[in-house]
């Protein structure tokens, strides 16, 4: 077994891996989305009609206080949380 010189770009494929912050709280944004819906459909509510009462009021009490859901929406910013939700609408594969 031939040990190869890494230093060698011809006997090493390097790829770039790229990193952006926007599609890392993307994904945040959607696991906290996902985890209120889910809070508020264990608690008997239909999720899509308390969250939109959130984004359009801002009233917090929209959102079930199950597995604390009402303080980890409240971190989001209402006006990304609504970006975010519009972006992934209307990009292609759901923003993925």
């Amino acid at each position: 077994m031939s040990m190869q010189d890494p230093r060698n770009a011809q006997d090493t494929k390097q790829k770039t891996i790229t990193f952006s912050v926007k599609d890392t709280r993307r994904e945040e944004i959607r696991e906290i989305v996902r985890g209120v819906y889910s809070s508020l459909s264990e608690s008997g509510y239909n999720p899509t009609n308390q969250i939109v009462g959130y984004i359009v009021s801002e009233d917090p009490t929209y959102i079930t206080n199950n597995k604390n859901a009402r303080t980890i929406i409240s971190k989001l910013d209402r006006d990304e949380l609504l970006r975010a939700l519009v972006e992934d609408f209307i990009r292609p594969n759901g923003g993925r």
